[in-house]
């Protein structure tokens, strides 16, 4: 039986959680090189394991160092527009550990994969087929 009070408009939005193991090495990738803003940092006292929000437009990520709250290696998409001119700004800042290219994906998309420190994967994909209809 549907509870009639139920409304899936409800849901707001899904925030990943990236497992990291540096802070300072986390914020080089995420904040200097990739353009995300910390939003806030928490910690329960010092020396204690980091938790983090950072954001970039409408994508906002959680990064945890807490062992219990994921796992490394997870990926995201994250759907966008002109990620060309991304392309060209990140790439401009020649970042020591990654060069990103972009690829056209066999769905018809622009794509650019990045691999933070921690073996995480942020997957920038452009429909191009949604852009032909604009």
């Amino acid at each position: 039986m549907s509870n009639p009070s139920f409304q899936p408009e409800q849901f707001q939005q899904v925030i990943p959680i990236f497992r990291i193991f540096d802070v300072p090495k986390a914020k080089e990738f995420y904040l200097d090189y990739l353009g995300f803003n910390l939003d806030w940092e928490q910690s329960f006292e010092p020396d204690t394991p980091l938790y983090l929000q950072i954001s970039l437009g409408k994508i906002v990520l959680h990064l945890s160092e807490h062992h219990g709250d994921c796992c490394p290696g997870a990926t995201a998409v994250v759907e966008t527009q002109d990620l060309a001119s991304y392309h060209a700004h990140i790439t401009a800042k020649h970042y020591k550990y990654l060069r990103p290219g972009l690829e056209l994906a066999p769905w018809n998309a622009q794509v650019m994969e990045v691999i933070d420190p921690f073996g995480n994967r942020l997957r920038f994909n452009e429909d191009l087929d949604s852009s032909a209809r604009e």
